[in-house]
């Protein structure tokens, strides 16, 4: 890592970029993370191989991995357009996080990002205090929305057929998810992107995985996660086709999914929704309610930044 770029960690500390072959350390540190915060785990070893995965992520560039004084992993952080910081809690209040934070805006600024964001649990108010000091503010929220699965029963829609997720799928279901979020997102997720943090992660749930088919089309898909064995679903990505929208087909995909997981013995399923989906208030009509807030940190770049 060229000197310029090199973040700036306390005394006795060293940094580096980090690699594919330290997901399991990094999940470790994740996992350390959740734990202080949540009182869980809820990440596996697919939310790093995602981060390595992202379209036009040069991890000798664009990640960071620090080691404490024993040469134990102790904060990573990576920017791509978003970004991310862990800390362990052993080694917080130490300059850690600041000193990521400012290497994360230098990382950004020289790749040319416009702007860089942050989602931070609401819960979480250190990192909160620190992205508002560095003039970072809040422009969406997202809320962790859950039910419980039993007793869910399957929905039927006039002219639509629901079924789980076949490997045939992948290229449609990735067509019709990034069709919908191109109502709001700044770039499509290119396609091997979109894979690694879907089907491809070990945690996917093919059979709570519901696709909606209008003859041979698919015209709705959800992409469901088994978290962590915990008996618990997770729902990554829920779309529909613009030309299907209002008949039903996402409370389709849904109540398909929750009936999956419930039959296979998961008594209850989350996922997350932010300002922009305009979301929130069909999953609160299917019987979700609000688990967990948090807020998108966002921060123009500039030549201080």
């Amino acid at each position: 890592m060229a000197a310029s770029l090199a973040p700036v960690v306390p005394a006795g500390y060293r940094a580096r970029p980090s690699q594919p072959d330290d997901v399991a350390a990094i999940t470790a540190l994740v996992a350390a993370c959740e734990v202080d915060l949540f009182g869980r785990v809820e990440s596996d070893a697919g939310h790093a191989h995602a981060v390595f995965a992202r379209d036009g992520l040069d991890a000798g560039r664009d990640t960071v991995l620090v080691f404490g004084p024993g040469g134990e992993v102790v904060a990573w952080a990576w920017v791509n357009r978003r970004s991310e910081v862990y800390v362990h809690p052993a080694h917080r209040g130490r300059g850690l996080g600041s000193g990521l934070l400012a290497w994360i805006q230098r990382r950004a600024r020289q790749a040319g990002t416009v702007t860089v964001a942050q989602q931070v649990p609401d819960s979480d108010t250190a990192a909160a205090r620190l992205l508002g000091s560095a003039g970072f503010v809040v422009k969406a929220r997202a809320w962790m929305l859950g039910i419980d699965t039993a007793g869910v029963t399957v929905a039927e829609v006039d002219g639509i057929a629901f079924r789980g997720y076949r490997t045939g799928d992948l290229r449609a279901a990735w067509q019709v998810t990034e069709d919908a979020f191109g109502d709001w997102k700044a770039r499509r997720t290119p396609l091997r992107e979109w894979a690694a943090g879907t089907v491809e992660q070990s945690a996917f749930a093919p059979g709570a995985s519901a696709m909606a088919f209008d003859g041979d089309e698919l015209v709705g898909a959800l992409i469901a996660l088994d978290v962590l064995g915990r008996g618990e679903g997770y729902v990554e990505y829920l779309a529909v086709a613009s030309a299907y929208r209002g008949r039903g087909i996402a409370r389709g995909l849904l109540r398909f999914c929750f009936a999956a997981f419930a039959e296979a013995g998961y008594g209850h399923c989350t996922l997350w929704t932010h300002t922009d989906t305009g979301a929130l208030s069909l999953y609160e009509r299917v019987g979700m309610s609000v688990e967990r807030t948090a807020s998108v940190y966002f921060k123009e770049l500039g030549d201080n930044a």
